[in-house]
């Protein structure tokens, strides 16, 4: 089975904008707040295309150092953007949330690589950054729903540990649905891609399937481990 990756021009490409100023022109009607929207997608438009270029120099460098420091930019960021609904003491929560992504993120990118790919070298930026970046997204998701609920939840009083079993369950809603709704009513990211460039999608499902467990888990420990760190001390002070 062989096939090649169709190029989208960039005209073409100009026609998938067309709905995303659709919904930021209804979100600024309806909430008088669109320039997030228009900010977010323009961002993702400059820093996708540099990001093209960037790969080209990391695939071709073949450095593990290169391909560390990457690691870590990523892992500042996603713990970065995971508190950017929680207004207060954010820089104060932002080692928890590194340590958290970095925790639930990093384990499973490292049994992934190195376990069920077995990458030689393991540096492998084709594979390791790729897989890094979907992880690290997802814990990053997963944190922001997490830390957003529980914050909601105990400003109204609710306590601990209840707070905590809400705010666990919303962060892993839209990784759940994910599952459920993987091959029946999508074909999620790296399977699609796999079969558009040639790849059997037996084989493609056999990736797609190790890509789901790894984004359900490192979603679910990050968050686990995020809301595990919110922990008020004082609950510490009334066991004694």
């Amino acid at each position: 089975m062989t096939a090649s990756v169709q190029t989208i021009p960039f005209v073409n490409l100009a026609l998938a904008f067309i709905p995303v100023f659709v919904v930021a022109g209804i979100l600024y009607r309806w909430t008088a707040d669109g320039h997030n929207t228009i900010y977010a997608v323009f961002r993702m438009l400059v820093q996708l295309l540099l990001i093209g270029y960037f790969l080209i120099f990391i695939f071709e460098s073949d450095s593990a150092w290169v391909v560390l420091a990457v690691l870590v930019v990523m892992l500042c960021t996603s713990s970065w953007i995971s508190l950017r609904t929680i207004r207060s003491d954010r820089w104060l929560l932002y080692k928890k949330a590194f340590l958290a992504i970095t925790l639930g993120g990093g384990l499973t990118l490292l049994l992934v690589t190195q376990g069920v790919l077995g990458l030689d070298p393991w540096y492998m930026p084709r594979y390791l950054i790729p897989l890094a970046g979907m992880i690290f997204a997802n814990a990053m998701n997963s944190v922001s729903l997490g830390g957003e609920r529980l914050t909601a939840e105990m400003a109204r009083d609710v306590p601990y540990e209840k707070a905590r079993s809400i705010a666990f369950r919303a962060s892993l809603i839209p990784i759940t649905n994910s599952l459920f709704a993987v091959g029946l009513v999508s074909l999620p990211g790296m399977m699609t891609g796999q079969i558009l460039s040639g790849v059997s999608p037996l084989i493609a499902a056999r990736y797609q399937i190790m890509v789901m467990c790894m984004v359900f888990a490192s979603a679910g420990i990050s968050s686990a481990c995020f809301l595990k760190f919110l922990e008020p001390p004082e609950r510490d002070n009334c066991r004694n």
